[in-house]
Formats: C-alpha cells, structure tokens, sequence
C-alpha cells in the first residue's frame, strides 16, 4: 500500500510542478545560454533502482566540456570553489534549482521526490554488501542523507544511512525528510 501511496503522492506533485519547471527552464536556460552558450539540460548516467541505469536530468552547472572529476569511493568529486562550474551553476547548485528537471525522471517511474539519491553508474562497482540494500528503492530527488547530512559525511555514510532508509521506507518518514530538505535548502 505504502509503495501505491508515494508513487501516487510522486506523480501528482511531479505533474502539479511542470508549469514551475517550463517556467525556470525559460528563465535558467537565458541564464545559461547567456554565460557559455553550452547546453541548458545536463543528462548523468546514474545507478536506479534493482541495479537499472537510468539518465538523470538537471541543470547543466558546469563549463561545457568540463573534466569529469570522480572520488576514489565512484562519487562525483564536488567542492565549492569548484573551477569547472559557471556562475549561474554555483548560484543553481546552492540553491539545489539544478535538480528540479529531476521531476521528469520522476514522471517517467525511474525515480521518486523522497528517496537515496542516486549514485552514478560506475560506482556500482565501489559497493560494499552493506550498502546494496540502498538499491532497492528508486532514488529521489532528495534524501535521508541529502536532509540531515547534505555533503557533511563520507560516501561510505551516505550508503549505509541509505540501506537503512530502503529498509525502514515509511509514509511518515518520508513527510520527516521532505520537510528537512526545505529547512535545509532556506538555510
């Protein structure tokens, strides 16, 4: 019941946010355009749910052609004083606007609004038997760890707070963590 809930839940916010998201696509896409030229939209190759490889959308954030950066544990290697993102995907990344395009991702049934945040395709092969159970849930837009942690503990962390999440998914937590995103991204 729990499952037929959230995916209701998720597609009635998702549809319910697509006249916001054509509208910041006009205007972050001027902005980008604006700065570089490149690309607005930015698909990442991400790991989803029951080990399936989806394309994740969001704002594009970094130069066009930028190295791609990755940590030693598979997670994509970001910093604030990162030289690879624009001025406008600094301002998109602190004010987390770069994943709104995830709502399409959420529309389609590859992701959820409250779930692990997803990892990227090559980090599959970085997990510990510990951290699998993250995978059995779709991957949100926001998170346990993105809520109560954001970028303050180690990858190893994030996977293990995930697991338990996957294991412990509930109505009430979600509504918790969904409330802890939005005191989190005001701050």
């Amino acid at each position: 019941m729990y499952r037929f809930i959230k995916r209701s839940i998720d597609l009635f916010l998702s549809i319910l946010a697509l006249p916001f998201l054509v509208v910041l696509v006009l205007i972050v896409g001027i902005a980008i355009k604006m700065e570089d030229h490149g690309p607005i939209f930015y698909m990442a190759e991400r790991l989803g749910k029951d080990k399936q490889k989806f394309y994740m959308y969001k704002f594009r954030s970094m130069k066009v052609n930028a190295p791609n950066i990755m940590n030693k544990d598979g997670n994509t290697y970001n910093a604030k004083d990162d030289p690879r993102v624009t001025r406008v995907g600094r301002f998109l990344r602190e004010t987390s606007i770069d994943e709104i395009p995830q709502v399409i991702n959420v529309i389609k049934g590859e992701m959820s609004i409250i779930g692990p945040r997803a990892s990227t395709w090559q980090a599959l092969d970085s997990y510990l038997p510990d951290e699998l159970d993250k995978l059995k849930v779709r991957p949100g837009i926001t998170g346990y760890s993105q809520a109560y942690y954001r970028n303050s503990i180690s990858a190893r962390e994030k996977r293990l707070h995930d697991a338990w999440y996957a294991n412990h998914a509930s109505l009430g937590l979600d509504i918790k963590i969904f409330f802890k995103t939005i005191d989190m991204v005001l701050r």
